[in-house]
């Protein structure tokens, strides 16, 4: 058996000592208990402050290899104006040599050979030169970081392709027969389930298939591959994903109600039976569109690793990158909100006499769970302060709830319902100290 005890910061209250019956579920209390500490949100801090040091040494790094991509292009030029320069003499002479080719048919037959072997090692010489840049700047860092550029690129319009058939799947195979199976004289399902079931698909995937169409147009142009405006256009449309993020798991919750009507399970069975589906099941394609923001970020992270920073469309680009993490950022956080909120509210209800903390929004739930609440003893003796009905010499299983801020002991009637201990029921964590006690003794 394992012991630890609570201690409270103000005086009166006396301290809460608790066993559990297996060591390693004591031990798993203690740390959850210790994991709502301030503490480890320093921990954090200094974690992520790590991060940001190597992320700033990364992009020093990478400001150092643009510079020197800078001189070799630059070196490049200076190569390429040489040349120009010598094909300008080259020019001028032949020029200069024009008055001569007159007399050219009285010159000695050697000669003539002489300057055919002349004028062919010159071409020789010259095309020799020209194919020498050309394979360095194939072989270049600069040429490398294109090549991978555009295989993103061609990746991504995959990707999307097959993003706007599953979306194609989802709404003809499942939501629109699923409309008029709602119309029906016996309907399955109702059109208020249907919409929260599919709320936003249909127009998910009209936005989609017009991205598509655009990612396709400009593949087309190749190899000039312009992205940013499309991007432009795509943004502002984003914000249907919040609703439909929103709203996921709520409309996993209909649809599993919804398959307890035997008509509406046989339904669904015929239609995943489709070869469209290809096995997959209406939950999966459901869960296609929550990664797709995660999607285009990580495209947009490797597109802007392998793109100049004089590149015409890069500040487009970084800007399209903040504002997918912006808004993944805020679906992230709606989604954990909305199901902790859930979490609290569920076992609310559960408790008869109600409990008012757990309609605060920033009470997060961590761990729920059985202890043993034994009698607390002080210098050898029992002591005559108890919690609730505790028996002074028994001890009693507890119903015990552990949030962010407060921590809720409960016991559970003969009928399963649970009440809130009437002393020491609601215990502040800010006002707790936390006593682990390996011996049993």
């Amino acid at each position: 058996q394992h012991y630890f005890t609570v201690l409270f910061g103000h005086e009166g209250q006396k301290p809460l000592e608790l066993r559990c019956e297996d060591e390693v579920d004591g031990d798993e209390w203690v740390e959850a208990i210790h994991q709502a500490s301030y503490s480890d949100i320093l921990i954090e801090r200094e974690v992520l402050m790590q991060k940001y040091i190597h992320l700033v040494q990364i992009v020093e790094t990478e400001k150092i290899a643009a510079n020197q991509l800078r001189h070799q292009l630059e070196d490049q030029d200076t190569e390429i104006e040489r040349l120009k320069s010598e094909i300008v003499a080259l020019n001028k002479t032949k020029e200069k040599m024009r008055p001569y080719q007159g007399n050219q048919e009285d010159e000695d037959p050697d000669i003539k050979k002489i300057k055919k072997v002349q004028s062919f090692m010159r071409g020789w010489l010259c095309r020799r030169k020209w194919k020498t840049i050309v394979q360095d700047y194939i072989c270049s860092p600069h040429a490398e970081s294109m090549r991978k550029r555009n295989q993103i690129v061609f990746n991504m319009v995959e990707a999307e392709s097959e993003y706007v058939h599953q979306l194609y799947v989802l709404v003809n195979c499942f939501l629109r027969p699923l409309r008029m199976a709602a119309s029906s004289k016996k309907p399955p399902i109702s059109h208020d389930d249907v919409s929260s079931i599919f709320l936003n698909s249909e127009t998910i995937m009209f936005l989609h298939e017009i991205f598509h169409q655009g990612l396709k147009a400009r593949i087309a142009n190749w190899p000039t591959l312009i992205l940013a405006d499309l991007f432009d256009i795509l943004l502002p449309m984003l914000n249907i994903y919040q609703e439909f993020v929103r709203n996921h798991q709520y409309s996993l919750q209909v649809l599993a109600n919804c398959k307890q009507n035997r008509d509406f399970d046989k339904l669904l069975k015929q239609y995943e039976a489709n070869p469209a589906c290809e096995g997959r099941m209406l939950e999966t394609f459901l869960t296609y569109p929550m990664f797709q923001i995660p999607r285009y970020i990580i495209t947009l992270h490797e597109l802007l690793a392998h793109t100049p920073h004089e590149h015409v469309e890069r500040k487009s680009l970084e800007f399209a990158k903040s504002k997918l993490e912006e808004l993944s950022r805020v679906m992230h956080d709606e989604v954990s909100d909305t199901e902790n909120i859930r979490k609290n509210l569920a076992i609310e209800r559960t408790i008869v006499e109600g409990c008012d903390i757990l309609l605060d929004t920033s009470q997060t739930f961590i761990r729920q769970g059985s202890l043993i609440q034994v009698p607390s003893v002080e210098r050898g003796k029992l002591s005559k302060v108890r919690l609730g009905s505790l028996s002074l010499k028994k001890e009693g299983e507890r119903q015990c709830f552990l949030f962010t801020k407060h921590f809720l002991i409960c016991t559970r009637s003969s009928g399963g319902k649970l009440h809130l201990l009437k002393t020491g029921g609601v215990l502040s964590l800010i006002e707790c100290t936390l006593i682990e006690e390996t011996d049993a003794s």
